[in-house]
This record gives C-alpha cells, structure tokens and sequence, in this order.
C-alpha cells in the first residue's frame, strides 16, 4: 500500500525540523481526536496536510528525535495505516460494483502515484537483472493491489502474482477487481496468510515485495525481514518499502542495520511526490 503519496512541492528551501514537529505534533492531536478515520471531508483535508508537510524538503533527523515525537511517530504512522486502509478498502468496494472493476482502477485517488511508484520499482528491478520473474510475491497487498496490477499490465507481463494480506475481506474485494480482466486473473492470486506462517512456499519466488506497513514496529519489521531471508531462495531478491526524513511519520523506517545476512543492492529515496522509499536486497547463494 501505498496510498498517501504526496502532492507535489515546488519549494525548495529546507523547513527548519522544530517547524515541522511543531506542525506535525498539532496535526496528529487534530487525528487523535477524529471520531472516525473513513474517508470524509475532515479525515481527507487533514492527511492531505499531512502528507504536504511530509514531503517538504527537510534536514530532519529522525533518529535523534526525543522520545515523546517518537512516541507520537509511532502513532501517526498507526493512524495513517488504519486511514489508509479505510480509503482502500471504501475505494476498493465502489470500483468492484462497477460494470468492468478493472478499467475502473484509475478512479482511486492515489493511482497516479501507484504508477509513479511501480515504475521507479521496475526501473530498479531492471537495473539490477530482474527482469519478467517467473513468480512474484506481494506481501500487504490490501484491498486496492494497484502495485500488483500495475506492475503486471505495463511491466511484468508474463509474471505471476500472489498476494498475500492477513485480511480475508481485503482479499475478497481485490479478488472481484482481477476477477473482471481474464487474462489477468490466470496470472492473479490473493492469499489470506499471515507472511510469517508461509514458509518453504516462499522459496518459489524470484521477487518478494513487502508493502511499507507490514511490521509496523521495528522489531516487528526485523522479525519479518529474518523470516523471510531463512524461507526465501537463494539469489532471490526482496523490495522493501521504507521512508526517509519527514516522510517517516507516515511509514516506518528499515535501516540498513535491519537487513542481516541480506546483499544490499540499492536503496533509494525519491525526492518527488512519492513517499516510500525503496530497499532492494538480495539472498546471497550460500
């Protein structure tokens, strides 16, 4: 998921980090106190705000940051995955009860920003050998898998995917969008597993995505990223979604001292108005 990718910031001047706490810490008190995180004039205008304020150029340091912004940090990106989920899967269910589900998913507000995402995967991908894997797995894909879809209409054209979600009624809407385009959907499956339950299954892919708010803590992300190196293939690759700056109030980071065992092949940070940033790594052959 990827949902909340920003708007674009023509300023170039850095804002001064206590700035931007201070404005972020009265935004999260605006959240916090929402009676719901649905989809609606007030949650929209507010995370609107927020992801602005997050990709305005910034020297800040998050790690040196004092534990009640951390605190608050940690929060947030709770808040914004829960908001997140609700505009996917509110979006997700009106496109699915549309006469074709599929030629539909451009509706979803942030699809421009999926498209600008998937390509700056692919071109990664590219570049460092992977090109049309045989097998592909999306870890996190919700209830709108525009990665998914993105990634195998317009770059992976002969991949299949499965995705994996914890949430079966995620799954259910996803399922119903894919199901409107055939030829997609021989090449389309969604699973409802928690990741670190699937095991020697994972040894069958040549790429494993993991979306940005699988392990939301840092242990929790630490634990995934070791289940899946002991479970995956050797000379496989795994794309991790991260966050940089102030863009790490709204996804949680993976710092390279999280990637034990792994070969780091590239990390990237965009500077536009996609959010995440991009950690490929690579299973060394034994």
């Amino acid at each position: 998921m990827a949902s909340f990718q920003g708007i674009n910031n023509n300023i170039e001047t850095l804002i001064p980090p206590e700035l931007l706490i201070t404005q972020i810490m009265q935004l999260h008190a605006s959240i916090s106190k929402l009676e719901t995180l649905r989809p609606c004039k007030q949650v929209n205008s507010l995370f609107t705000h927020l992801v602005k304020l997050c990709t305005l150029p910034s020297s800040i340091d998050i790690e040196s940051l004092p534990q009640e912004v951390q605190d608050m940090r940690e929060s947030l990106i709770n808040l914004s995955g829960r908001a997140e989920g609700l505009l996917e899967l509110e979006f997700s269910t009106f496109i699915s009860l549309t006469p074709e589900p599929m030629k539909n998913v451009t509706l979803f507000p942030y699809y421009g920003n999926y498209v600008k995402l998937a390509n700056m995967e692919s071109k990664i991908l590219t570049e460092n050998g992977v090109v049309n894997p045989k097998k592909v797995a999306f870890v996190g894909s919700g209830p709108m898998p525009l990665t998914s879809i993105v990634m195998a209409t317009h770059h992976m054209e002969s991949t299949h995917f499965d995705n994996f979600d914890i949430d079966e009624k995620a799954n259910e809407v996803a399922r119903k969008i894919v199901a409107s385009d055939v030829a997609l959907e021989k090449r389309m499956k969604f699973e409802t597993q928690d990741v670190m339950e699937v095991r020697e299954r994972l040894g069958q892919y040549d790429c494993i995505f993991l979306a940005a708010l699988v392990g939301m803590s840092r242990e929790a992300k630490v634990k995934i990223l070791g289940h899946i190196r002991k479970y995956m293939k050797e000379g496989g690759v795994l794309l991790v979604r991260s966050a940089k700056g102030a863009r790490a109030f709204l996804y949680p980071i993976v710092e390279e001292r999280d990637m034990v065992n792994f070969e780091v092949l590239t990390i990237f940070h965009p500077t536009n108005d996609v959010i995440n940033s991009v950690v490929l790594l690579r299973k060394p052959k034994a």
